[in-house]
């Protein structure tokens, strides 16, 4: 263990090694419980599945979903500036494997992220050796990073942010948080807010970007949203996506009062939650199907949308939508953009810290921000009653969208620049 590493981060590192021998055995009880991949459990102990491509490698790290899929843009640009580079993908969790197992490029590759022991990152480090390591938002694992960077890894922390309570546990070790930025050769804050408890930290922030502009729209199959058409075919359609506990509950209540032809969509953030969803919908004596139990929705008031990775396909069917995560504590909303982009019109809760461009988008138009769910039944009568009102949102929205998008060109030669 380095003797420049803080006081603190050498006990991490001694602590880390002593409870090592104890992650297989957590790591099977997490893959009983799904939590895990019992066919993967090797990569997170940093025993590769797959062979280290030739040439110069690009690994990128994000934490779940969210973040890995904000990654595809990113990657996309970086193989078009040098096909020569092979590209490996890190994330945490079995939902962002699965999606990034199907819409990954040729040339990049998943792994599971190794827990941060040192054993464990020197085998990951020693096996991909890679040549930049690009991390988003707000993963710092000091093991990880501190083997990555002694290895002659160049790092870049982008889209970094930090949340009150990561922010006040940074400050009771500054010596380590200022190491683990000082890592970093290059940091991007995802905007000036969260610029400023990284230089707070001691970080050197070289600049502003969110990862998550400039993505596609969310993917759809064609054959499918043709098929949902016909299923769907003269309803209006309220898509209640992204759903967190206590959500689902709010949005069925309001729509209970609605016209009897309207339908709603319901896509739980975690598919896990479908059967919990239905019986919701069936409480309030609503007829409910499920996707992943194989029911089209055809008859139903409501659908269970209960799958991975059809959200652009929702958006697309969508007359208007709710996104989740915002209208409960904790969660600090999701992606407005993606709606923005599909030009589905919107609304969301008050609850969106973790999204400040939702204000600039409802102060563009292309948004209504509720004050609460008390709101949300009088809102969604309204806007299905003014046909143009919604239009006009959604050219809005898209408007910003596409302004916002525009933003990340700029990033790209920067990244590379690391690579020489």
């Amino acid at each position: 263990m380095s003797r420049s590493r803080p006081f603190s981060l050498q006990l991490y590192g001694l602590a880390a090694a002593a409870l090592a021998p104890l992650v297989p055995t957590l790591l099977a009880r997490r893959a009983r419980r799904g939590k895990e991949d019992p066919a993967r459990l090797g990569e997170r102990l940093g025993h590769a599945s797959r062979d280290r491509p030739a040439g110069p490698l690009v690994w990128m790290h994000g934490a779940s979903v969210g973040e890995g899929l904000s990654l595809l843009p990113l990657i996309a640009d970086l193989r078009e500036a040098r096909p020569d580079m092979a590209i490996l993908v890190t994330t945490g969790t079995r939902a962002s494997a699965e999606l990034l197992g199907k819409r990954l490029p040729a040339g990049a590759v998943h792994q599971f992220a190794p827990v941060d022991t040192p054993r464990a990152v020197d085998r990951f480090v020693g096996h991909w050796r890679p040549d930049l390591g690009v991390f988003v938002e707000s993963e710092l694992w000091p093991n990880l990073i501190l083997a990555a960077r002694a290895s002659g890894t160049r790092l870049a922390l982008v889209s970094a942010r930090m949340s009150p309570a990561s922010l006040a546990a940074w400050r009771r070790a500054p010596a380590a948080a200022h190491a683990l930025l000082a890592a970093f050769d290059l940091i991007l804050a995802r905007d000036l807010a969260a610029a400023a408890p990284l230089a707070a930290l001691g970080g050197r922030v070289d600049g502003l970007w969110d990862v998550k502009l400039g993505a596609p729209p969310p993917p759809a199959d064609p054959a499918e949203l043709a098929r949902m058409k016909r299923v769907f075919a003269g309803h209006p359609i309220i898509l209640a996506a992204s759903t967190h506990p206590g959500e689902e509950a709010m949005v069925l209540a309001a729509f209970a009062g609605l016209p009897d032809d309207v339908r709603l969509i319901i896509v739980p953030r975690h598919p896990d939650r479908g059967p919990d969803a239905a019986r919701q919908g069936a409480a309030h004596g609503l007829t409910v199907a499920r996707r992943a139990a194989g029911e089209s929705g055809e008859g139903a008031r409501v659908l269970i949308a209960d799958t991975l990775g059809e959200l652009g396909l929702w958006y697309r069917l969508a007359t208007l939508a709710v996104v989740g995560g915002s209208f409960v504590r904790g969660v600090g909303g999701h992606n407005p953009l993606e709606p923005a982009r599909l030009s589905c019109p919107f609304a969301a809760g008050p609850h969106v810290d973790h999204w400040p461009i939702y204000r600039e988008l409802a102060e563009a138009g292309g948004v209504r921000l509720l004050a609460d769910a008390n709101g949300l039944a009088t809102w969604l009568e309204e806007a299905l009653a003014d046909g143009p009102a919604l239009d006009d949102m959604a050219a809005r929205a898209a408007q910003y969208a596409q302004r916002r998008d525009a933003e990340g060109a700029a990033v790209i030669p920067r990244l590379l620049e690391l690579i020489g």
